[in-house]
């Protein structure tokens, strides 16, 4: 199959549904009003509520949930072939996903830019309320471990991943200063200063790795573990710092960049036009492929391709950070559903990459050894794309980023006079496939510190009270905050690799977003101006809640077993105390729902009855 036919495809639902439904969920299910004064307005402290031009936020919330379920959910789904990720991605974007976070975004505006655990509290009783919290705790930890291990792996020895990650750094400091304290309100020449220092960073990083401008790149070259220390303590730091000092500005710069290679990934796929070599659907869809073993196509097509579709991740973005930030109401439809068909797009763009090389050499980078040796034995081009990036060797180079870079190479090298850019490219979409994950790293750890925040002001306040004034409560909070947070992902980091993390992240990421789809059903049977809006929530729900609950079952015996010790058992806790919570809390919601739905109590007629 042609590949063009599939950007078509997805281009065109994606555009109807922005066009129509989008415009529906705005004007009448939630109907947006400007005239509602945003909380980033009534409450601005110029830390976390500061209200926040359109595009910028946009660029900041679309870097903030756009992590590795998008780039490598769908190449590790490329196992099934190309129809059953292309069909999940495409429905589930813009009938679930985009869905998921628009209602969210609506409610936390709505409520003061409350937490998806509180707006549960405040709907559906105190018993959801804990089990969101406890939920969302657990499942943000795990996602921050999750997609911090994917940096790691991707920038591990490399000075030019790490150099030009670096140079982002004060390119969004400037920024955030030029647009808040020496010009503000100047969005363009903030942008086109940060874009420019980006884009140095990027053609610097090569001569750079090549020791060409008369630094050491060793001193650039991290090792795993080292990564592992600076990670947390990079996401401790970003998390502190006022929201326009350092993440939304970096965030900003970021999304131009994914974006923009997203963009020009697909012009490149209309003018190469490079065929689909991978089958519609393959042999391994029963769950015995090398890549994903022992998971058959349904419920993990679902799983593998998160933030392509659907994700939970992006309710805590949307009850985290962007509601605070939200300038006016009518911003949050490009804001939320926008951001997610364009995160639809990518993970599109992704499969089609992996998709175009040929299943041999597919399979050759991305199975574990022996058996990848034997895929490589019979690929015809692998030997070719080894010398032409520049590698060594990619056999056997697990865990997707380097068969996506490979991908995207393939196809920009079928365009003319890129053939020779091969290297460049290359090294070029690993270093964005790791930008591309840490600015979920750095707003997915400052929204874990509002959860944290959240349980611990309680018990922390008194205590600060005593010694810091009100101001120096609120910092302390913060730091504390942001140290238990990046500790607790931090351990999870060291003692997982991609292998064991990955699908409990999956799991994870797609319970939470049954979460914040039965909150969004009960948020709309109380608003929406008829009932049978909750449908748009509640039929989602009913598919992801049972698809994912499937894949938890199935995985907990595979967690449990084969892996060291104490790995095996907090693996096996974490996803089982998932799987609990989210049960309950969707049987709590089904309690509300009956309750608004007839006026009576469900608990009370299932009292039992006593005879007089």
């Amino acid at each position: 199959m042609d590949s063009v036919w599939l950007i078509i495809m997805a281009l065109a639902v994606f555009a109807l549904a922005y066009r129509f439904y989008a415009n529906f969920l705005a004007a009448k299910v939630a109907m947006l009003n400007d005239l509602n004064l945003s909380p980033a307005h009534r409450l601005k402290d110029g830390v976390d509520y500061v209200p926040t031009n359109k595009w910028v936020l946009f660029g900041h919330h679309f870097a903030a949930i756009a992590g590795p379920g998008p780039l490598i959910g769908p190449v590790l789904a490329a196992q099934y072939g190309y129809l059953p990720g292309a069909l999940w991605i495409i429905i589930g974007a813009a009938l679930a996903g985009a869905v998921h976070d628009f209602i969210v975004l609506v409610a936390s505006v709505r409520h003061d830019g409350l937490s998806l655990a509180n707006l549960s509290r405040t709907y559906m009783g105190r018993v959801a309320g804990v089990a969101t919290s406890l939920a969302t705790l657990f499942i943000v930890v795990t996602a921050l471990a999750g997609v911090s291990i994917a940096v790691v792996n991707a920038l591990s020895e490399s000075a030019w991943g790490v150099f030009t990650i670096l140079f982002t750094i004060p390119a969004a400091l400037l920024t955030g200063l030029w647009m808040y304290r020496i010009r503000p309100g100047k969005v363009a020449e903030a942008s086109l200063l940060g874009i420019a220092i980006v884009l140095l960073g990027v053609l610097l990083g090569h001569p750079f790795q090549e020791g060409k401008l008369g630094i050491d790149p060793a001193y650039l070259t991290w090792s795993k573990d080292t990564l592992k220390v600076l990670l947390p303590t990079y996401a401790f730091i970003a998390s502190v710092l006022p929201v326009w000092v350092l993440m939304c500005p970096r965030d900003y710069l970021s999304s131009y960049m994914k974006a923009g290679v997203a963009i020009v990934l697909g012009v490149g796929v209309l003018l190469a036009h490079p065929p689909l070599q991978m089958p519609a659907v393959t042999q391994f869809i029963d769950g015995s492929g090398p890549v994903l073993p022992g998971q058959p196509v349904w419920p993990f097509v679902c799983i593998t391709i998160m933030c392509g579709a659907i994700s939970g991740f992006h309710s805590l973005i949307a009850s985290g950070t962007t509601p605070k930030m939200i300038y006016r109401e009518s911003d949050i439809k490009p804001i939320a559903y926008g951001a997610m068909l364009l995160e639809g797009f990518v993970a599109v763009v992704a499969l089609i990459a992996a998709c175009a090389l040929h299943p041999d050499t597919y399979f050759a980078i991305n199975a574990k050894m022996p058996l990848a040796q034997e895929f490589a034995a019979r690929s015809p081009d692998l030997v070719t794309l080894t010398k032409e990036v520049g590698e060594r060797t990619l056999v056997g180079r697990t865990g997707g980023a380097v068969s996506l870079a490979v991908g995207m190479t393939y196809i920009f090298r079928l365009l003319p006079s890129m053939q020779t850019l091969a290297a460049y490219w290359y090294h070029f979409a690993i270093m964005f496939e790791a930008l591309f994950i840490l600015t979920l790293v750095e707003t997915g750890t400052r929204v874990a510190r509002f959860i944290f925040q959240e349980n611990l002001s309680p018990l922390l306040r008194p205590m600060l009270e005593r010694f810091f004034p009100d101001n120096g409560v609120r910092w302390g909070l913060n730091i504390l905050a942001s140290a238990l947070c990046c500790l607790t992902w931090g351990y999870l980091l060291f003692t997982n690799d991609i292998s064991t993390i990955w699908p409990m992240f999956g799991i994870a990421n797609q319970l939470l977003a049954a979460i914040g789809l039965a909150f969004g059903t009960t948020y709309l049977l109380v608003h929406a101006p008829k009932r049978v809006y909750a449908l748009c929530t509640f039929i989602p729900l009913c598919w992801i809640f049972v698809t994912t609950m499937a894949a938890g079952i199935i995985s907990i015996p595979r967690f449990s077993t084969g892996l060291p010790s104490p790995a095996n058992f907090i693996n096996t806790t974490l996803t089982a105390c998932m799987l609990v919570l989210t049960a309950v809390i969707v049987v709590a919601s089904v309690v509300r729902w009956w309750e608004l739905i007839t006026g009576r109590s469900l608990l009370r007629l299932m009292a039992p009855v006593t005879r007089q």
